[in-house]
């Protein structure tokens, strides 16, 4: 894939995609479309992603294209995914105010953030299935659902309690001459 080609596919996801689904999006274009990666890389990346600072799709964004490109793949994929969508914010901000008190503007604010929700849960089966692959594995998603869910502990307690147990777990699952 090009750069020109990499560029529009990320800012014709960030243009069209709304709400928390644009990490579904991206991993429906560049692995079940384009199969320009797998699925396991992918939800390395995701999680990846998701680990550091900043704004997850954007940090997915620049994974992506650092796999595929190289640095000029991540700096384009970061830009395809911040920039057009930047504009259309912006357009779409000012036409909301003048829409502010209109039962069409929240019914279909509703209808967006029901599809991003949708997605977003299509990715979280995904990733759950991929990663439950074993009793251990399926006991930390637990654990990390009732501590966040259900106990209403901090993400960062959460995350700093069960981080190294999952670490050690994909450590064991790694082939012997991988882990050096």
């Amino acid at each position: 894939m090009s750069l020109t080609g990499l560029f529009l596919a990320f800012a014709r996801i960030g243009v069209t995609s709304f709400g928390g689904g644009l990490s579904g999006w991206l991993m429906r274009e560049f692995v079940v479309q384009r199969r320009l990666m797998s699925q396991d890389d992918f939800l390395s990346g995701l999680a990846l992603s998701q680990a550091l600072p900043g704004i997850n799709v954007v940090n997915l964004a620049i994974w992506i294209g650092y796999r595929l490109r190289g640095g000029p793949g991540a700096t384009v994929a970061a830009l395809g995914m911040v920039v057009p969508p930047l504009f259309v914010a912006i357009l779409m901000l000012v036409g909301l105010e003048q829409l502010t008190g209109s039962d069409l503007a929240r019914q279909v604010m509703a209808g967006v953030a029901a599809a991003a929700i949708g997605l977003s849960l299509e990715m979280g089966v995904r990733s759950a299935r991929r990663a439950s692959q074993g009793l251990l594995p399926v006991l930390l998603m637990a654990a990390v659902f009732l501590g966040i869910f259900v106990m209403e502990w901090s993400l960062i307690a959460v995350v700093l309690l069960t981080a190294p147990l999952s670490i050690w777990v994909a450590w064991q699952r790694l082939d012997p001459g991988q882990a050096d």
